[in-house]
């Protein structure tokens, strides 16, 4: 079975943009730049066709790479259900203490595709966000690090 990959629509949305410039626009581009490479001359020695080429995998191997996401994309619901309110789940932003240091944290679960720790958007895949799915508020979280045993206590869920 394939990797389903979990997405807001705000990702989805943007991914499909992405790919609608890259298939139009950014295509041309590429083909542009390998028609004026072959013009200079023998393509055994000449590093502008090589290096065009090469931006040409690259595009298509993102092109390839985008339709997968989108063709094994699953958007989740991003309103809260009347049963879900103060559970943590994707799109939730949850506000933590971190029970050794007595800090509080900001974090927003969303799929592996919409992960970015240095913006706080923790994946539903790593430890942490394994560890906070399907608990509400008052539980302590605890996960395995490579540090060792973090804690956690919830301390909101926002949808």
């Amino acid at each position: 079975m394939a990797k389903e990959f979990k997405l807001t629509r705000a990702r989805l949305k943007e991914l499909e943009q992405e790919l609608n410039y890259l298939k139009t626009t950014r295509e041309k581009e590429v083909a542009e730049l390998i028609k004026e490479a072959r013009s200079f001359g023998d393509l055994s020695e000449n590093s502008e066709y090589d290096e065009a080429k090469n931006e040409q995998a690259k595009l298509y191997g993102r092109i390839a790479e985008i339709e997968n996401i989108l063709s094994h994309a699953v958007v989740f619901d991003e309103t809260a259900e009347e049963d879900m309110v103060g559970v943590v789940g994707l799109g939730c932003t949850v506000k933590v203490r971190d029970l050794e240091f007595d800090e509080c944290d900001v974090y927003v679960i969303v799929g592996s595709q919409e992960a970015n720790p240095m913006e706080a958007r923790i994946s539903d895949d790593s430890p942490f966000g394994k560890a906070m799915l399907g608990k509400r508020i008052g539980d302590v979280v605890e996960y395995e690090a490579p540090v060792g045993t973090i804690r956690f206590e919830i301390l909101a869920v926002e949808r």
